[in-house]
């Protein structure tokens, strides 16, 4: 089993800006394999087509950190790395992570050095005697926006809805879940000071009880989590299209720990808005912007 690792590269020319943006995208397939990766659906591929629009968002809404789900190989993660070059847009440093799914992995490009990785590949659990693994991991990694200013980010791609021999979907999540708080209440407990950022493609609604246990319990405030509102230009809040039940959902989040939330510009988090969305992929990138001097100190 491959394990998780970053690229580290010259940090880049430190910018003037005291605000970047952070890009969440699940990308639909962008991987090499030709194996059908569920009985009656076409092999696993995307077209090159969908990889132009994909770039082309991308470059609209220029981040300066980008978390994506559904990448495959590390040739994937850095074919989308050159093309974003090509449009301008330099990615210096790369971290990629994966858990049991052979296919669909997790991967990160930053304009800011990493730091550290702490990416988790081999968590699992228990349905009955069944051990299963957590299927796409948990993506860890510190970047250094500035020097008094670090950022810790986890991204995630929980298990789909689409039904699986293995076990309930469902209840395959939910475990998911279970775990990925543990890990947030070790981590935080720990070291309640990291300015945490998760992200990812959650595959569950706002009320599901997997997003509640992820959030955290209003009991214990250091631990718990602020999901940040986002809307696309519609004031419409879906961020997934499933065509076959035609189908709008709100799958994608970005949750942030009590220490980052005062540096969360609430006027810049979004759904980017294109007509043409599902050519890139069946779910819409979201955005936050991270300011570098906390909310109660601005004018």
């Amino acid at each position: 089993m491959l394990t998780a690792f970053f690229l580290a590269a010259t940090a880049p020319a430190e910018q003037p800006s005291v605000s970047h943006r952070v890009c969440s995208y699940n990308l639909r397939n962008w991987l090499t394999t030709e194996r059908a990766p569920v009985p009656g659906i076409k092999p696993a591929g995307k077209p090159e087509r969908e990889k132009v629009k994909v770039v082309q968002y991308l470059t609209a809404i220029a981040p300066a950190i980008l978390g994506v789900c559904e990448i495959g190989t590390m040739e994937d993660l850095q074919d989308l790395r050159q093309r974003l070059a090509a449009a301008g847009l330099q990615y210096p440093h790369v971290v990629y992570a994966h858990g049991g799914d052979p296919t669909r992995r997790l991967g990160l490009l930053s304009q800011f050095p990493v730091v550290a990785a702490h990416s988790q590949p081999d968590l699992t659990y228990q349905i009955g005697e069944l051990t299963l693994p957590f299927q796409r991991g948990i993506l860890d990694a510190t970047v250094q926006i500035k020097p008094d200013f670090q950022l810790r980010l986890l991204g995630l791609h929980l298990k789909s809805k689409r039904e699986t021999a293995e076990a309930d979907q469902e209840l395959m999540r939910r475990n998911e879940a279970h775990l990925l708080r543990e890990y947030l209440d070790q981590l935080l407990t720990e070291h309640p000071e990291e300015k945490v950022m998760l992200y990812g493609d959650f595959n569950e609604e706002p009320r599901e009880a997997p997003i509640d246990e992820i959030r955290g319990n209003r009991a214990t405030p250091t631990l718990l989590l602020h999901d940040v509102a986002l809307r696309d230009a519609n004031d419409e809040v879906w961020t997934h299209f499933w065509d076959l039940h035609d189908l709008y959902s709100r799958l994608d989040y970005f949750f942030v720990s009590p220490a980052l939330r005062p540096f969360v510009n609430d006027r810049d988090a979004f759904i980017y808005t294109a007509k043409d969305f599902y050519q890139g992929s069946d779910h819409r990138p979201i955005v936050l912007t991270i300011d570098l001097s906390p909310r109660k100190k601005r004018r």
